[in-house]
């Protein structure tokens, strides 16, 4: 069963005690037997109707918790004491120069750092602080100018394009995003459509373009693990799109219109 937001709230006054990962703890990259039980059999707005009764029944971190639990989500597998920047090929120090991404940009929404849509560790990510500052709120598409000491990530007026190894984390985390937060609970009704320049309209495209991402670039083992990570240890809620990639098709079947 669901918890009540009321419940759900209250888990922000005791997750500090789960922000001290389990010593040898070891991700199984795959979720328990019966956690999507009530998604199996449905499709379309049903499916996502279904995964958003098991994903929104999570506990809640506050902003400044958050950082440390990147810390240990976003460890680099050769060097824990770094963290992992998602456009920049490259880690840095954990205690180090890097900003929290909103890959949902916060102002999308306008849910700014706020518990909830704010310190979902589904889409946070560290990143490097020029390159964040670049990416800003643009929503994602393809094409523009080369980001400066970001290779292979770009980006115009309106629009941001990572780089290959990530276009389909980023995806699925905006899909997570669409999911997890549908106007309940008090938060914002998140949504991906085909547009740019969303601004501050709850909105982030161009959805095509991140079905093709999610479609040509699957989850890899690191995201797999980071998915258990926050299920573990931080939020006790999964990115369904990572264990089942097959669902997105099932949910927009390609089209521009979000469930």
């Amino acid at each position: 069963m669901r918890r009540s937001r009321v419940l759900i709230l209250a888990a922000v006054t005791t997750v500090g005690m789960a922000l001290a990962p389990t010593a040898g703890a070891a991700p199984h990259a795959a979720p328990p037997a019966d956690y999507y039980q009530p998604a199996e059999d449905k499709q379309g707005a049903e499916l996502a109707a279904a995964l958003h009764g098991i994903i929104r029944d999570q506990e809640v971190l506050s902003y400044d918790e958050t950082e440390q639990a990147l810390k240990q989500t976003d460890a680099a597998p050769d060097n824990p004491d770094t963290v992992l920047l998602l456009y920049s090929d490259r880690s840095a120090r954990a205690d180090g120069d890097w900003n929290r991404e909103h890959v949902w940009a916060k102002s999308h929404g306008d849910f700014g750092t706020a518990q909830g849509p704010g310190t979902d560790m589904h889409h946070l990510r560290p990143s490097d602080p020029t390159v964040n500052s670049t990416r800003s709120n643009l929503d994602f598409d393809t094409g523009g100018e080369p980001v400066e000491d970001a290779p292979g990530n770009s980006y115009d007026e309106d629009s941001f394009e990572p780089r290959d190894a990530v276009k389909g984390d980023v995806a699925r985390m905006i899909m997570y995003m669409d999911v997890r937060y549908n106007g309940g609970d008090g938060f914002p009704d998140l949504s991906m459509n085909d547009q740019v320049d969303n601004g501050k309209a709850p909105h982030i495209g161009r959805q095509s373009v991140l079905l093709n991402w999610h479609q040509h670039d699957p989850p890899s083992q690191v995201e797999k693990t980071r998915n258990d990570v926050i299920f573990e240890q931080y939020q006790h809620n999964r990115n369904p799109f990572i264990d089942h990639p097959e669902w997105a098709s099932s949910i927009w079947d390609g089209s521009t219109a979000s469930p």
